[in-house]
């Protein structure tokens, strides 16, 4: 018989649990016995899951994950599942930075899909730009209609994507000439923005 698989809601060392709907449905549904064996299938989303927490902190007002042609298959393949947990660790961090909303945490969407999300002024990183900073893109005139900033997954933006972003009319802007992680660019570019405007962002990461 083909075992059950799950996808790790929390990890801590080298202990995996189910919680919520998940341990719901293994144990009402299933009604799942000791020693019965399931496959439990972990994925790091630490990385997402600091990225959240962090741009939260900074102020973000939305944050849109968006499938990429390098975001990792398996993780994006489990991203719905995870959209629950996400929004719990954004209420959490604007308990912590004393918040008075939490910011919106959509459902993953296609990258296509994303090149048309409304904002007076959208910008896309890139590793690729050599000569516009971000930091000379955003003034405080702009603020009005809202900023959208695109950060890519880890390996970058494929040349398609970039042609898409700019037919799409997005601005594309540079952190500078070191080479980021993709949670380091989105708290980097989120300060950067937050710092000019002292103003709510919609953030968009893959």
């Amino acid at each position: 018989m083909t075992r059950r698989r799950f996808i790790a809601d929390e990890v801590s060392g080298d202990r995996a649990t189910l919680v919520g709907e998940h341990a719901h449905h293994l144990a009402r549904v299933l009604r799942a016995r000791i020693g019965q064996d399931f496959d439990l299938a972990i994925f790091k989303f630490d990385r997402m899951e600091w990225a959240i927490e962090k741009c939260t902190e900074l102020g973000v007002s939305r944050i849109v994950p968006a499938i990429a042609r390098r975001t990792d298959s398996r993780l994006a393949a489990a991203s719905a599942k995870r959209v629950e947990r996400w929004q719990r660790i954004a209420r959490q961090a604007s308990e912590q930075s004393r918040r008075a909303d939490a910011p919106e945490i959509a459902r993953p969407i296609k990258l296509s899909e994303a090149f048309t999300l409304p904002a007076v002024l959208r910008i896309v990183l890139a590793e690729s730009e050599e000569q516009t900073l971000l930091r000379d893109v955003v003034k405080p005139q702009t603020a009005n209609g809202g900023i959208v900033l695109a950060i890519g997954p880890e390996g970058g933006w494929t040349e398609d994507e970039l042609e898409s972003f700019r037919q799409a009319a997005w601005i594309s802007a540079s952190l500078g000439n070191t080479i980021l992680r993709a949670e380091t660019a989105a708290m980097a570019a989120t300060a950067i923005v937050a710092s000019a405007l002292c103003w709510p962002l919609m953030s968009l990461s893959t």
